[in-house]
């Protein structure tokens, strides 16, 4: 017997993790050193995982397992960096994203 099952807080969790990066870049600044957004991307990655965990355990009506929670942010953190070096790096998206809202990036032009 052959069974193919997806958890749902599975995939949600995983697709959060490929837009993690893009989010540090549109909190932070370029001038922001890479340490500060390597902190507070795995700090959105235990967040993230222990809210993912939470909604699974009120939809489910189990009780809350912290450990899970816990245990999914490191996956979660490996895959965000993995995609911000891998993928939203080299097509200019991370840089994109923290443009954004930079105003050193902000140009007005006047009509006169």
């Amino acid at each position: 017997m052959l069974e193919f099952t997806l958890d749902v807080a599975l995939v949600i969790q995983l697709l959060v993790s490929t837009v993690l990066p893009l989010l540090v870049g549109l909190v932070t600044k370029t001038v922001t050193r890479p340490g500060v957004k390597a902190v507070l991307l795995a700090l959105l990655s235990l967040v993230t995982s222990l809210l993912v965990e939470l909604g699974a355990s009120i939809s489910a009506g189990t009780a809350y397992d912290i450990g899970q929670g816990l245990l999914l942010a490191l996956p979660t953190f490996l895959i965000a960096v993995g995609l911000h070096y891998g993928l939203w790096k080299p097509v200019g998206a991370s840089e994109k994203a923290q443009e954004l809202f930079d105003s050193s990036t902000i140009v007005v032009h006047e009509n006169r």
